[in-house]
């Protein structure tokens, strides 16, 4: 596993109130009975989100699903992307292999990739005092990094979690780790591992 984090800094989490944001681990994308190129890498993250989403609860720090909830005749179904987590239907049901609570943790389907667009999650994160998101799933060079630079945008630090997230082929999710692990924006978007937030926070 790389080793993250700016200047190997590993205590930014305790000044800040983070939100565990996960992106697009639906079952359409993980289930071995249709694969996708990103199911099997999509499939090796689920083990590092499940242990962080743990921390999170433990520590009091909201844990968010935001998934792709699609219509069959979208807009972007008219390039070379196939309809894939529908709304409404079970591919775009958070896979089971993810430890999903319901009213414990929240679900926002998106109709986009970020998962700040029209799903209420500023509004929400807000009404918490959360001050940073951190970013998991899928993919790396799409909807997660899509939703890390709305957070900047919206006016929360993010940090991509470059262990929780994937893409294919991999050399896209390492390009887009290794693009923004040095950026002018740092330290209000980084890049970090998991076993970052997992410091003791005194």
């Amino acid at each position: 596993m790389a080793i993250s984090g700016n200047n190997g800094h590993l205590n930014f989490i305790r000044e800040e109130k983070p939100a565990l944001l996960i992106i697009d681990m639906v079952k359409d994308n993980l289930e071995p009975e249709h694969p996708l190129p990103i199911t099997e890498a999509a499939n090796r993250i689920t083990g590092p989100i499940n242990s962080l989403v743990t921390v999170c609860r433990d520590r009091g720090w909201p844990v968010i699903f935001s998934t792709d909830a699609y219509h069959e005749d979208d807009f972007i179904f008219t390039g070379r992307m196939q309809p894939h987590s529908l709304a409404g239907t079970r591919g775009a049901e958070i896979t089971g292999s993810l430890d999903y609570r319901p009213g414990i943790d929240t679900w926002l389907p998106k109709p986009r990739f970020s998962a700040f667009l029209q799903t209420g999650l500023e509004e929400s994160l807000r009404e918490q005092e959360v001050t940073l998101c951190a970013v998991a799933g899928i993919t790396t060079n799409f909807c997660v990094l899509a939703t890390v630079l709305d957070a900047i945008c919206h006016g929360f630090k993010a940090v991509l979690l470059e262990d929780c997230s994937a893409a294919y082929p991999e050399i896209n999710h390492e390009r887009t780790v290794e693009m923004y692990r040095k950026n002018p924006l740092y330290p209000l978007l980084r890049v970090a591992a998991s076993g970052d937030f997992k410091q003791p926070l005194y």
